[in-house]
């Protein structure tokens, strides 16, 4: 521990050292700066708080830009065999597969080019994914251009098992209203719930068959602790033996809300000045991408790169990857901004693996592939 500690007081990110480049695998960062655009240094630069530190490395996925191009990194899982799976939005690829090295092992998909939400569930010792299309898809004119949704509930090389439509059909929906799925969770009993993050922002929940069962939630419900607005992850949270709960992102709120695994409300855990993602779980920690945050003066928008990564024990933030370390007052979280070398842009999801390293997949990050973090 000691030899880590003085490792990361030469590395740390004061003497990081700053260059403007651009990468053969499409991992250019940029950076304003009043004179000169910058990118933080790719073996240097340590990201981090407390016990929670990482070396970035952009440059970890071993691919080409042009032979296998990206649009946005959305989320990523690691399978029974230790790979990584990751699903973008590419109208060329959907689902890609790599070795923890960032060896591409595998590409597959063409028909979810709304890819957005990826969750994997051991089924009888055999990996299944349920994919969620969120209808939001690269259109003529490299426009963006918003379709309804749909789950597919896939295996890992891409055989359909089921799709799950639009809930209209079953008239659980209104006509005209929205179904923009951003994130599948699977319950202890194959329960699947579906955030509906782009659409009605509601946690729809289907039986392991994919019927319906029940929802809650919306931007438009009465009850603040029930409404959600941009319902965009939801997680089921094994930390609590015997107590499996549901963990909805209202990233526009930001905040978790807890329900049980009927949808009753439990808590909130607000995380001020972050835009969350999709809780992911890893022993006693809960880490979230953040996308969005405000910078300490002035106002940005939604297209501004302003997001990092965030790191809980517990219910507590203990380390902020790219962004300023948490501090608490009497009890309640501050507000957490990025850092200003921007290391990471927009914090989309990530992903840990045995090692506790972190891969991070980010939204509107220059069609950059995913970041590895590795725990120091």
């Amino acid at each position: 521990m000691s030899t880590r500690r003085n490792f990361i007081k030469k590395t740390g990110l004061a003497g990081a050292a700053l260059a403007s480049s651009s990468s053969a695998f499409g991992a250019t960062i940029i950076t304003k700066k009043e004179s000169v655009n910058h990118l933080l240094n790719e073996t240097n630069t340590i990201l981090g708080h407390g016990d929670y530190k990482y070396k970035l490395t952009k440059n970890w996925a071993q691919i080409s830009s042009t032979r296998i191009p990206l649009l946005n990194c959305h989320e990523m899982v690691m399978d029974s065999k230790g790979r990584l799976i990751m699903i973008g939005d590419h109208p060329q690829n959907n689902i890609l597969i790599f070795d923890k090295s960032g060896k591409l092992l595998d590409y597959w998909g063409t028909a979810y080019q709304g890819g957005h939400g990826l969750t994997i569930h051991d089924e009888g010792g055999e990996d299944m994914l349920y994919i969620a299309d969120s209808g939001w898809a690269l259109g003529k004119n490299n426009k963006m251009v918003k379709h309804n949704g749909r789950i597919a509930k896939t295996t890992v090389d891409g055989k359909v098992i089921f799709d799950i439509g639009h809930p209209v059909t079953i008239g659980v929906y209104k006509p005209g209203e929205h179904f923009c799925p951003t994130e599948t969770a699977i319950g202890p009993n194959g329960d699947i719930y579906v955030a509906d993050g782009y659409g009605q922002s509601r946690i729809i929940q289907y039986d392991l068959h994919g019927r319906y069962i029940r929802h809650w939630g919306g931007s438009d419900n009465p009850d603040p602790n029930y409404r959600l607005v941009s319902a965009h992850g939801v997680a089921i949270d094994y930390r609590e033996k015997g107590n499996p709960m549901v963990v909805c992102t209202s990233r526009s709120q930001n905040c978790f809300k807890y329900f049980t695994l009927d949808g009753k409300y439990i808590k909130t855990i607000n995380m001020p000045n972050m835009q969350v993602c999709r809780a992911v779980f890893d022993d006693d920690n809960l880490y979230a991408g953040v996308c969005w945050s405000q910078p300490k003066t002035d106002k940005t928008n939604w297209r501004d790169h302003t997001g990092f990564v965030t790191i809980m024990e517990g219910d507590k933030v203990v380390s902020n990857p790219g962004g300023t370390e948490p501090t608490y007052k009497d009890g309640e979280l501050q507000k957490s901004f990025q850092i200003e070398e921007k290391p990471i842009l927009h914090g989309h999801d990530v992903c840990i693996d045995e090692d506790k390293n972190v891969y991070i997949c980010q939204w509107n990050a220059n069609h950059s592939a995913p970041y590895k973090l590795e725990r120091v």
